[in-house]
Parts: C-alpha cells; sequence; structure tokens
C-alpha cells in the first residue's frame, strides 16, 4: 500500500508533463519513416527544419514545466501535436510526388505506398498528448472549502 501512495505522488502532473516531453524528444530519434532501399528515417533525416522546429517547441515546454505553467506546456503541446499532422501530410505528399514521373496516377500511388510509417509516430504523438492533456492538480484548501 505504501508503494502506490509513493507512486501516486511521484506522478504529478509536472513529472507526466516531463515524461511526454522526453518520450517527443526520444522519439525524434527513432524510426519514423521506412523507404524500402534506403531505410529508416529519423525526424532529422526527414527535415532538418521540421526536426529544428520540434526541439525549439520542446524547450518551450520546458520552460513552461519550470514554471509551473499549464497553459505555456498546453500551447506548446498542441503545436507539436500540428507539427507532426503536418509533417506526416508532407511525408505523404512527397511520396507521391517523388514518384511523379510514372505515367499512371494508380502507379504513383502504388509505389508511393511502398514508403511506410513506422512506430516512432506513436511514442511522439503519446508524448504530445501527455503534455496537452496532464491534469490540473488544483489544490483546494480544505478550511476556506465549505
Amino acid at each position: 500500500m505504501c508503494f502506490f501512495l509513493y507512486f501516486g505522488t511521484l506522478l504529478n502532473m509536472k513529472n507526466i508533463q516531463l515524461l511526454g516531453l522526453l518520450l517527443v524528444v526520444t522519439g525524434s530519434f527513432l524510426p519514423l519513416v521506412h523507404v524500402p532501399v534506403i531505410g529508416n528515417w529519423n525526424y532529422w533525416k526527414l527535415d532538418h527544419y521540421l526536426a529544428i522546429a520540434c526541439w525549439i517547441f520542446a524547450a518551450c515546454a520546458v520552460f513552461g514545466i519550470v514554471n509551473n505553467s499549464i497553459r505555456i506546456v498546453r500551447f506548446f503541446g498542441v503545436l507539436l501535436i500540428l507539427l507532426f499532422i503536418f509533417t506526416l501530410i508532407a511525408v505523404k505528399m512527397q511520396s507521391l510526388e517523388y514518384f511523379s514521373f510514372l505515367p499512371f496516377k494508380s502507379w504513383r500511388e502504388a509505389f508511393a505506398g511502398v514508403v511506410k510509417l513506422k512506430w516512432g509516430w506513436a511514442v511522439e504523438f503519446l508524448g504530445a498528448f501527455l503534455m496537452v492533456f496532464a491534469g490540473n492538480n488544483k489544490k483546494v484548501n480544505k478550511r476556506t472549502q465549505i
């Protein structure tokens, strides 16, 4: 019983947000896209500017976590989610564009389909959602509560 009480105090809002931030940063180094001949790509291999934007948003979220500002952390968590969605759309569009030399649209879509998303995206999104949905730890003073 004592273990569960100790574990519950460890999992306060700030620690959950730090865990989400850690997942976002480590997720950027995990395989995100698999290209058949080339191999797995992480965020840095996908696009340098998107990787830098991801890390800048994560650094700004650290500022919010350190200063106990839930609004800042949630704002940058939402920005990270939007960045990840934008990146997924850009990967799909770029893979279609890469095979634009093929004469038929069905061929382009078939060849673009060989570019597969990997498990790193689940880590990225899980971390961002943890940052956004970490619960409020509003402590009410019991003496003033009626």
